[in-house]
């Protein structure tokens, strides 16, 4: 099922779908610049450290890069 919208709430970044059922949730760091960086219909990116994580609408990484 497609990713729909990804937010973050405190310290995860919950994604959902087109039903608004969540599809997965990941940690959102703590520090100002981590977080939730973007997100399309099959991808959800999100900054830890250094290093920007890429996860598909399963939750699964796909991918990193240095932020």
């Amino acid at each position: 099922m497609p990713i729909a919208t990804a937010v973050r709430r405190g310290g995860q970044v919950y994604v959902y779908n087109e039903r608004n059922q969540q599809l997965f949730s990941k940690s959102a760091g703590s520090r100002p610049e981590e977080g939730l960086k973007g997100y399309t219909s099959g991808a959800v990116s999100i900054r830890l450290g250094n290093t920007i994580y890429t996860y598909n609408e399963k939750g699964q990484m796909i991918g990193t890069q240095a932020a």
